[in-house]
């Protein structure tokens, strides 16, 4: 993967762009970063138009070809430095190339708080109208007191800050491959997540974004329940034994129409503790209710939808960045087809991995060890422990104990 670096400081010492080199540096495994140099860029000044000169056209050619940009900030005045926005400024003038680009931010202080208030900051620019990057979400890489922090090599001396950097930016090669394999052509732009086009099965005659559409819609169509019977494909059922069958599957599932329309989840756990909240009263809204108002989670949105109408994609995944001590929470979108192959909606399941692979790893006496030779984002890999006699497997269980 080919990155972009910027370090928003002009600065002849700037920490935050040795901290972009270490990572260039450090990380050439996985990742391929060329950090630029901003201390040619003109001030900004809409009477004084050069966006057309070298420094801004070298920016915009670079950011433009690259898979990602990685942005590491310093502070000054509870904000990003000057000369940081001023490039943005150019950058959203008459030309782009941030806009759809997914971006991480990283910064260094003198203090212990590493820029925090200077990267909310930057968030919030990058996701303005205008510039509309794509920010890598619940990740937040703060590099305190870093007078003390680079060797005389200019490497980072504590581990721990190097392993929780490494895991920020695997999360970040996993967000941009999403991103960028879904944002490749523009027809999205026309899928209508409003759902007021209606389909044959569209309950006419209720307001589907009525907290109460569910009630409604199925007194509507005098919709059975209880115990009565459902013949389905390849089975016979109960309206209580699909419920039954569908709440206690060990996945988030959620129905979407070919209309836009939210249709179904399994409510198997409380809102509060599920992977994908949703709610009762959000059956039967259009997605447009259902996804929050901001013009990126809409794109994404419509994207995603139009990747599997338009059969580019039979099936869509995408990784949740979070830590990944923790969970490694996957969300799956599946093209839904009747028996003449019309598009009939979408199956999204969301599931947390881990727990899936730490039974696997306990079960076959595995472990998850780091590939040193590895050139893509996986974090680690299955490798099987060599054979040893002290290994034994609890012919209860399936877990492997070791002495």
């Amino acid at each position: 993967m080919k990155l972009v670096g910027i370090a928003g400081s002009i600065a002849e010492q700037s920490y935050n762009r040795t901290l972009l080199k270490f990572i260039a540096k450090h990380f050439e495994g996985l990742v391929d970063i060329d950090v630029l140099d901003i201390n040619d860029v003109p001030m900004f000044c809409q009477d004084d138009d050069q966006t057309n000169s070298p420094a801004i056209q070298d920016l915009n050619k670079k950011i433009s070809a690259a898979d990602g940009v990685i942005i590491a900030t310093p502070e000054h005045n509870h904000s990003v430095p000057a000369a940081l926005k001023n490039v943005i400024e150019w950058l959203s003038y008459k030309i782009h190339p941030l806009d759809g680009k997914p971006v991480m931010i990283v910064g260094a202080s003198y203090h212990s708080q590493g820029s925090a208030r200077a990267q909310l900051h930057l968030r919030q620019i990058l996701e303005a109208p205008g510039v509309n990057a794509v920010v890598l979400p619940g990740n937040e890489f703060l590099l305190g007191n870093v007078k003390e922090a680079f060797d005389e090599n200019n490497d980072l001396k504590d581990q721990r800050t190097i392993d929780f950097l490494q895991t920020t930016l695997q999360n970040f090669i996993k967000f941009a491959r999403v991103i960028n394999m879904i944002g490749t052509t523009n027809d999205y732009e026309d899928e209508d997540l409003s759902a007021k086009t209606g389909t044959d099965t569209t309950v006419k005659g209720v307001e589907m974004n009525d907290d109460d559409w569910l009630d409604k819609a199925a007194k509507k169509v005098n919709a059975v329940e209880g115990n009565s019977y459902v013949k389905l494909d390849s089975g016979l059922l109960t309206v209580n034994q699909l419920n039954y069958f569908l709440k206690t599957i060990p996945l988030e599932l959620t129905y979407v129409d070919e209309n836009n329309q939210f249709i179904y989840y399994n409510r198997a756990l409380p809102t509060e503790k599920m992977l994908a909240k949703r709610t009762p009263a959000q059956v039967g809204d259009s997605l447009d209710k259902v996804h929050p108002d901001i013009k990126r989670v809409i794109k994404h949105v419509k994207q995603v939808i139009n990747e599997l109408r338009t059969g580019k994609s039979d099936l869509v995944s995408m990784p949740v960045p979070g830590d990944e001590e923790k969970s490694h929470v996957m969300h799956y979108y599946k093209a839904m087809h009747d028996e003449d192959n019309n598009y009939k909606g979408v199956n999204e399941w969301a599931v947390d991995l881990k727990p899936i692979v730490d039974y696997y790893l306990q079960a076959t006496g595995q472990k998850l060890v780091a590939d040193p030779n590895s050139q893509v984002d996986a974090t680690s890999g299955a490798s099987k422990q060599p054979a040893k006699p002290e290994v034994k497997v609890d012919a209860t269980t399936s877990a492997s104990k070791e002495n």
